[in-house]
């Protein structure tokens, strides 16, 4: 809810020509400096100059990634409120609006081919590693069971790659986020989730060690074959246990532990999967309970295997002197 403060800053924030179109492009999906002055044709300090005077007003949320930074109507309740109601008030018939929307088109068109270009470049590897184990569409069916039908709120997708997750499950949620390290991955889940028209999702440059998101966030954090590249894995359910709101969930995909030692030079495979002792003992660490119906894909040579628990208290309750060491599998 508004008060008078907030409400006078964004339409001050927003009570501009130039600004309103800046608002209006980024209610379509996350923009940068460089693809806004391309649209507006505008100069770059003049677009950066509106762009901080709506972050700071709360009307525009700044997502750094790597050299790159991007702008998308904040996440806040109350300025997202206002963001929408003003846009709203925008008449789609603008001659003005109607070529931005046209100039947003083509760098859409631009983005998706420079994606397309990186997949390219890593389709052999991600098909070869998809050939080791059950299909993709079998292993979202699966997923989907374990989650169930009821709606999620608030998802969180570590290490998402090209956005699979959460599209799949995107008329599930009101709201999602992917974060990945690798910036290439990043541009094809944004491209994919541009293309799918799912404004209520968008994805962001982040560390599975440390997200970048505010404690007791999420409603479900889902770990997606992404656990084998962590030299430390307890690192990673800790942190996605600080994330989760009481009784949110958190479920990892990932393979049971096998011999195909390649893997670790071929593809950078940390570690060649787990246990169920392993993931278990970590998720007790990490103040989770776990469900006993961990769920099993059998491919060849590599099985796929669901875990998932959920958190019972936000209240502190791991002992930082407390390894998950002594416990792990050989």
């Amino acid at each position: 809810m508004h008060n008078l403060d907030t409400l006078l800053s964004g339409l001050r924030a927003a009570g501009e020509h130039t600004r309103l179109r800046i608002l209006t492009l980024c209610s379509r999906g996350e923009l940068s400096v460089s693809e806004l002055v391309q649209i507006l044709g505008q100069s770059q300090p003049r677009v950066s100059r509106h762009l901080k005077l709506m972050v700071e007003a709360g009307l525009l949320e700044r997502l750094p990634e790597g050299a790159q930074v991007y702008f998308r109507i904040s996440d806040q309740d109350s300025s997202s409120s206002l963001a929408h109601a003003l846009i709203t008030l925008i008449p789609e018939t603008d001659t003005l609006l109607i070529r931005d929307m046209s100039r947003l088109n083509q760098v859409r068109d631009s983005r998706a081919k420079k994606a397309q270009d990186y997949f390219q470049q890593v389709a052999h590897s991600w098909n070869s590693i998809r050939a080791l184990h059950v299909p993709e569409q079998q292993l979202d069916a699966r997923l989907l069971d374990v989650i169930g039908d009821q709606s999620i709120g608030d998802l969180l997708d570590i290490g998402t790659g090209t956005g699979r997750v959460l599209e799949i499950l995107s008329d599930r949620i009101s709201h999602g986020i992917g974060v990945d390290l690798n910036s290439g991955m990043l541009a094809i889940a944004r491209s994919n989730i541009e293309q799918a028209g799912l404004a209520h999702i968008h994805v962001r440059k982040g560390d599975m060690y440390q997200l970048p998101m505010d404690d007791a966030c999420t409603d479900l954090a889902i770990l997606n074959l992404v656990l084998h590249y962590s030299d430390n894995p307890i690192d990673v359910i800790l942190e996605a246990s600080r994330v989760l709101r009481t009784h949110g969930r958190l479920i990892i995909v990932d393979f049971a532990a096998h011999t195909e030692e390649y893997l670790r030079n071929d593809y950078k495979h940390f570690r060649l999967g787990f246990s169920d002792d392993e993931i278990l003992n970590c998720f007790e660490a990490a103040g989770l309970t776990a469900s006993l119906d961990t769920q099993q894909l059998v491919g060849d040579p590599l099985t796929v295997k669901i875990w998932h628990a959920q958190k019972q208290s936000n209240i502190a309750s791991i002992n930082p002197s407390n390894t998950v060491a002594e416990k792990r599998s050989p």
